[in-house]
């Protein structure tokens, strides 16, 4: 949907396209604004902060003028209220892509759309249809909250793969509002990464740091874009370098207009990355030829295991655990103890295994295995944050004797490619659950 910001852009490429006219009467209801065409967009520029090239645009609402309906923030709360929110990213995503396909004059354009994440997760199919109509020369990055990840990652995963199989990228809005938030960057890998406007303000604080630090590190091995929003001067712009942002969006370059600025192409760092073939296997499934596999019984496995559990609660940045425990018997009384702990501390906390409880102890997640998903004769540990990427990946061996005897095939890594890569499929796994 179109984003409800008021930044912007210039230079024209094609025609400006005007908006729509006023309407008459002050009663317009919010369905007439919906579905006779009284919606707009305007497009605010992304700017490359060391070549100073538009590389991309956004599309910003905007409702008639002169009603009630002209604040976007308006006929947000509005839609919200009335159950009308799909309907109204409906009808603005339709009218962006349009804009992007009819007014670039056939150039190579990159347009930013925001959808909220309840249509991601519960009404994919409203965003796949508008973007499916674009034209051939427009690229589509799909931006969504921070505030997102914490409530349902399992939903968000796999509508951003959705996406993505579609060709549209992933952009992730107002990182740093909520900074346990930061856990869940690396295991949805969005192609860009969105400061919240406010970091620019606060660039001196330690806590604004951290969070630049996490998002740094981020995109340092990812290759993921890192926006600041809201440069106003250059000191702004000064500012956005130090917090590690390679693109600017802000008045500095001018306000949202009803047309594309000149741009310099560069659709490569916008490219989707999708995950499909990662989402459908187990961490064990994952580790590949290449890896050196040892053996060993659970009690000595067991120690490495709350080793990890102890790095979780440790970190600056509390990252996110995972665990396979095969079935929900293991999840013994003393480990329910630990794992209450973890649930209060850490941004989220998922187990895995036959006969898991949805909720097998406060603050914890859980996720019932069929007795024949692969996954059920793994123990798998997943420690994945801003900082920190570890994992215990191990398979059972079939041993009948005691518990703590049984032997199981097994890798630890610090590997982040393939710590990101169990922690997705685990959590890809529960969004099927």
């Amino acid at each position: 949907m179109c984003h409800p910001s008021a930044d912007s852009a210039h230079v024209p490429i094609a025609t400006t396209a005007p908006a729509p006219a006023t309407p008459g009467g002050s009663d317009l209801s919010l369905a007439a604004v919906i579905t006779e065409g009284w919606l707009h967009c305007v497009y605010q520029t992304f700017v490359d902060l060391d070549s100073g090239h538009v590389v991309a645009h956004e599309a910003l609402l905007r409702g008639p003028a002169r009603t009630r309906w002209a604040s976007p923030l308006f006929l947000l709360d509005a839609a919200r209220a009335d159950g009308l929110l799909v309907d109204l990213e409906q009808a603005s995503l339709r009218a962006s892509v349009a804009d992007a396909s009819r007014l670039s004059d056939g150039r190579p354009i990159t347009l930013f759309v925001n959808v909220e994440p309840t249509t991601l997760t519960e009404r994919p199919e409203v965003v796949l249809e508008a973007i499916a109509n674009r034209a051939p020369h427009v690229q589509v990055v799909v931006e969504i909250t921070e505030r997102a990840l914490a409530t349902d990652i399992a939903g968000v995963l796999a509508g951003a793969e959705r996406l993505r199989e579609a060709g549209c990228a992933i952009a992730l809005d107002d990182v740093g509002v909520e900074p346990e938030s930061l856990a869940f960057i690396p295991l949805l890998r969005p192609e860009v990464v969105k400061l919240d406007l406010r970091l620019l303000r606060s660039v001196n604080d330690v806590a604004t740091q951290t969070v630049a630090s996490a998002v740094r590190a981020y995109a340092e091995q990812s290759g993921a874009e890192v926006v600041a929003e809201g440069i106003e001067t250059s000191d702004d712009l000064t500012r956005a370098l130090v917090l590690g942002a390679t693109l600017g969006q802000g008045w500095f370059w001018g306000r949202g207009e009803r047309h594309f600025q000149t741009t310099v192409p560069q659709p490569e760092r916008f490219r989707a990355t999708p995950n499909g073939a990662i989402l459908r296997a187990t961490p064990y499934e994952l580790l590949g030829r290449a890896r050196r596999v040892r053996r060993a019984p659970k009690h000595l496995l067991l120690a490495q295991s709350h080793a990890l559990e102890l790095m979780a609660m440790q970190s600056q940045v509390p990252p996110l655990l995972l665990a396979t425990f095969e079935h929900a018997r293991f999840f013994t009384a003393a480990t329910v103890a630990r794992y209450v702990t973890m649930g209060r501390h850490l941004p989220f906390v998922g187990v895995f295994g036959i006969d898991m409880p949805r909720t097998p102890a406060p603050g914890v997640r859980g996720s019932a295995l069929d007795p024949q998903d692969p996954l059920a004769a793994e123990w798998t540990v997943v420690v994945l944050g801003a900082h920190e990427a570890a994992a215990l990946m191990a398979r059972d061996l079939g041993d009948t004797g005691p518990d703590r005897e049984r032997e199981f095939e097994f890798v630890v890594t610090h590997d982040r490619g393939l710590v990101t890569a169990a922690a997705q499929s685990l959590v890809g796994r529960l969004a099927r659950c």
